[in-house]
């Protein structure tokens, strides 16, 4: 079998399947990006974006002719790989930045696997949910227009996978029998890897037993609700007044924008709200081993989001034995029963989120069968379990 992946971040969510397909010995070449991180052993074609803009293109249309550009990057790369004589089985591909548009230009009789992350919507899911942050006039035209693009997608694709229903539950129903819910799986935490302490980088050491929070985001930014977290540490030192807060997470922008007057979304919060910053960590992004240690420590797992994409970070928490509190939003309500698998709260109440911060920090123990039954949740989103669903869909097209 020859597999043919294509992501503009290579190997973002399809880090695991490409690793399956080394292991199993089969032919598998990738294009993304020239700032695509690669997997040692899979052969990575680069390409560079280019940002000529013609003038006079309407302000709607700039990411979609970004998006065809791309998209022709790719197209050249396939035609140079099909005339050096390699044919793949199946393309796998993340089509939400252009890439995958010509793919069937190329390759017309070659099953193409679409990664369906996400369709926007005006309301109902992250656009206008923030009233701190409203949306623009224009919102609505504009993004029914860069659906126009996910729209194409969607029909061009012979299979789709969504890694959530509520994802897949954003397409159009018209396409949504094609699209399969498979999530891309976690590692799952072994009892035996639990640690009794950790060095942050800033040579503080947190250990086991102490009253330790967490909050996990690729960028520190209000999508996943930092706003809302800060503002519950004052309640939360002030009932919990040992308490260690960890924020793990890096000061850029994944989505949305940076703040006005300040240089991230971590130093005007901190200017906001009146802390105790002694006990609170700012350790950046760590290493992966680092990272999973520290959740492994905690007790606590703060985890917040617009209704949008579900991070990697609360199935890990909830695998690492952690009690999460998370925000009543989908597609966290998904994963999170309240009061059985996690505590749900009011996404922008941070005095209830301090409230059920410190309820499982000062009865912890109390909390055993949560913790049970967010370690069982998060079994069902395994690594193993969800790179056979993705091999399954790829066997089923072939055949």
């Amino acid at each position: 079998m020859n597999l043919l992946i294509i992501h503009q971040n290579f190997p973002g969510q399809f880090r695991h399947v490409a690793l399956e397909a080394l292991r199993r010995r089969l032919d598998v070449i990738a294009i993304g990006r020239d700032t695509a991180p690669g997997i040692v052993g899979v052969k990575l074609f680069r390409y560079r974006p280019s940002r000529k803009m013609i003038n006079g293109v309407h302000n709607y249309l700039y990411r979609y002719q970004e998006a065809v550009s791309d998209g022709q990057q790719v197209q050249r790369i396939l035609k140079r790989i099909s005339q050096a004589g390699f044919r793949p089985d199946v393309v796998l591909a993340h089509p939400g930045w252009g890439e995958s548009l010509f793919v069937k230009d190329v390759y017309p009789d070659v099953p193409l696997v679409h990664f369906c992350e996400y369709y926007y919507r005006a309301h109902g899911a992250d656009s206008g949910f923030d009233p701190e942050f409203p949306s623009a006039m224009d919102a609505t035209s504009r993004l029914r227009v860069l659906n126009s693009m996910h729209l194409l997608n969607v029909e061009q694709c012979d299979a789709g996978i969504a890694p959530t229903q509520w994802q897949r539950g954003l397409f159009p129903k018209t396409y949504q029998s094609k699209i399969r819910v498979i999530h891309e799986g976690i590692v799952q935490f072994a009892e035996s890897e639990k640690v009794e302490s950790v060095t942050l980088p800033s040579g503080r050491v947190i250990r086991a037993g102490q009253p330790i929070v967490t909050y996990v985001a690729r960028n520190l930014e209000p999508y996943r609700g930092f706003h809302s977290f800060m503002r519950s540490i004052p309640y939360i030192q002030e009932k919990c007044p040992s308490a260690q807060v960890i924020v793990v997470g890096g000061d850029d922008v994944s989505y949305g924008r940076m703040p006005i007057g300040y240089p991230n979304w971590r130093s005007k919060m901190v200017a906001e709200v009146d802390v105790d910053i002694s006990n609170v960590h700012f350790v950046g992004k760590l290493p992966y081993q680092t990272y999973r240690s520290v959740l492994s420590l905690s007790k606590a797992h703060v985890y917040l989001t617009y209704p949008f994409v579900l991070s990697w970070s609360l199935l890990e928490a909830m695998a690492s034995g952690c009690v999460v509190v998370g925000s009543n939003t989908a597609p966290v309500q998904e994963v999170i029963e309240d009061g059985i698998s996690g505590i749900l709260v009011d996404f922008f109440d941070a005095e209830e989120i301090a409230t059920a911060v410190c309820r499982v920090l000062t009865s912890f123990a109390g909390f055993e069968s949560m913790k049970d039954a967010a370690r069982l949740k998060a079994s069902e989103f395994d690594v193993v379990k969800g790179v056979s669903g993705y091999f399954e869909v790829f066997k089923e097209l072939m055949r």
